[in-house]
């Protein structure tokens, strides 16, 4: 190309803005589609919620690990140290390494196949882990049912974000995104009323917490063999009439010439890419793998999880009775699941920004209140007070509130919204891949992190929620509004990653050399 000719001219793949041509509404159809394929969240969640409540009971520890339950019920133990255990770490953590390895072989699968068909793998897979682990007679197929569910983890939160981004309306897609968070919330706070009442059921309670996974499984797999291929997929594809029928069906009018113009230029350079994931480390893609990096590794180093996973065993530990520490879990999983709908609520108004870095200020906030209460009231040969404890409680709430209104759902919503088409499934891959990698880096160390840290814990997590707090202010520039295929006119009119992005005319003579 002639060196002045390309000069201003808007990057390949996408010709031109045309978010004010967009036409369309919410139509009961999308919203139908958005509910099923959000079901997928809730398999996720329900996880998070069983592990903790199934390891810190007695008939599930004496069974599988009867190391734990002797150190438990040794009064005179260390209270931050009565489950550090690294094989019962491994129970909750090797789910989320299968699933690491898993959305990384989700992203072909997703690319070449459609979203759809990840839905139904990850449906399969997490159906089939959850039978073997209800049916678990020894370590051994304990851990192989843990590693089925990894599998449907992986394929699940790789296909489903993506799905409810691409059906979405831009000015609507925060908050439909958020299905996605909002079923693992609502997960998180189904398995641990589970586990409230299976507590009682002795021995084999813990087998009903388990296999209990099987139902948000089944409602996935179902739902996603009957729901509508995205319009991008079908495009991608090369489906072209069937992608418009679609497109037009889901925003309830013929006019949406703009919208399937966006999507066709996209997918032209989509399929010229054979390499998504070497095309996703080029220059002109490095602000979207930043933030499909730094996104969820900061979301998992909230220590949301950490606090989710063990909510009955980090009760137990601060002197709350069994049925005590179920009962808080509970309690926290409602505040979360409560508290996404104000982020569904607010988000496409406030924008992510906003949202991500007063959550961010809360969370550090409370994060440093109970590490101050459990460093001066508590310690190895003493109690929390009745006082203290309901404070403990109250404070952890509030920091699972303002997480559940903002990192929750928006570590999730960002990533799956600023890839382009050529990468999409490649970007979301990496999202999940970072996501699960520190999920299970958090879950094998935290049980021996806070022996070592005692109450420190809390202020090793606030120590990263300030990081990534300034790291909202500075680099993340504002996503609401902007339609997901003109995503690439945002970074280059941000104050810093105009500057790494290459000049327009360095990306075309790329692009060319790709095809």
């Amino acid at each position: 190309m002639a060196g002045g000719e390309g000069i201003g001219r808007p990057p390949p793949g996408v010709a031109k803005e045309r978010v004010e041509q967009y036409r369309g509404r919410l139509t009961p159809f999308v919203v139908m589609a958005c509910l099923v394929a959000a079901v997928g969240g809730s398999i996720f969640g329900y996880d998070i919620g069983i592990s903790g409540g199934v390891t810190s009971m007695d008939p599930f520890l004496e069974k599988f690990f009867p190391v734990v339950y002797r150190n438990k019920n040794f009064k005179s133990h260390n209270n931050y140290c009565k489950y550090d255990n690294q094989g019962l770490a491994a129970f909750t953590s090797s789910l989320y390494l299968a699933g690491l390895v898993a959305s990384i072989a989700a992203s072909p699968v997703t690319r070449i196949y459609g979203r759809r068909a990840s839905i139904v793998c990850g449906g399969i897979s997490f159906l089939v882990g959850a039978t073997l682990n209800a049916a678990a007679q020894n370590l051994a197929m304990l851990l192989l049912g843990r590693l089925m569910l990894g599998v449907g983890i992986g394929f699940g939160d790789q296909a489903v974000p993506l799905y409810l981004s691409e059906m979405a309306p831009a000015h609507l897609r925060g908050g439909l995104n958020m299905m996605f968070q909002l079923a693992t919330t609502l997960g998180i706070f189904s398995a641990n009323m589970i586990n409230y009442g299976t507590e009682k059921i002795k021995p084999w309670g813990w087998r009903l917490s388990l296999g209990l996974a099987a139902v948000p499984a089944l409602l996935m797999t179902v739902g996603g063999a009957f729901l509508p291929e995205t319009p991008n997929s079908l495009i991608e594809q090369g489906r072209y009439e069937a992608g418009r029928r679609v497109l037009e069906r889901i925003r309830g009018t013929h006019e949406v010439d703009a919208e399937f113009q966006d999507i066709v230029d996209a997918s032209e350079l989509a399929r010229a890419v054979e390499h998504p994931f070497r095309n996703i480390m080029q220059r002109r893609n490095r602000p979207q793998l930043v933030m499909a990096v730094c996104m969820p590794a900061f979301q998992i180093l909230t220590g949301i999880n950490a606090i989710l996973f063990y909510a009955p065993v980090l009760f137990q530990s601060m002197g709350f009775g069994g049925n005590a520490a179920l009962y808080s879990s509970v309690l926290t999983g409602a505040v979360l699941a409560s508290s996404t709908f104000v982020s569904i609520a607010t988000v496409d108004r406030w924008g992510r920004r906003a949202l991500l870095i007063g959550g961010g200020i809360q969370m550090i906030i409370c994060q440093v209140v109970v590490a101050i209460i459990l460093g001066l009231k508590f310690g190895d040969d003493k109690q929390l007070s009745k006082e203290f404890s309901v404070t403990v409680v109250v404070v952890i709430c509030l920091f699972v509130a303002a997480f559940g209104w903002s990192w929750g759902p928006l570590g999730w919503t960002v990533p799956s919204e600023i890839f382009p088409l050529e990468t999409r499934s490649a970007g979301q891959s990496i999202t999940v891949a970072v996501n699960l990698l520190f999920t299970f880096a958090i879950a094998q160390a935290f049980l021996s992190l806070l022996c070592a840290f005692k109450f420190g814990i809390f202020l090793f997590f606030a120590g990263w929620i300030i990081v990534m707090t300034i790291f909202v202010y500075f680099f993340l520039p504002e996503t609401k509004g902007v339609p997901i295929e003109e995503m690439i006119f945002l970074w280059r009119k941000h104050w810093f990653w105009r500057r790494i992005m290459p000049p327009v005319e360095a990306q075309e003579d790329k692009n060319q050399m790709v095809q």
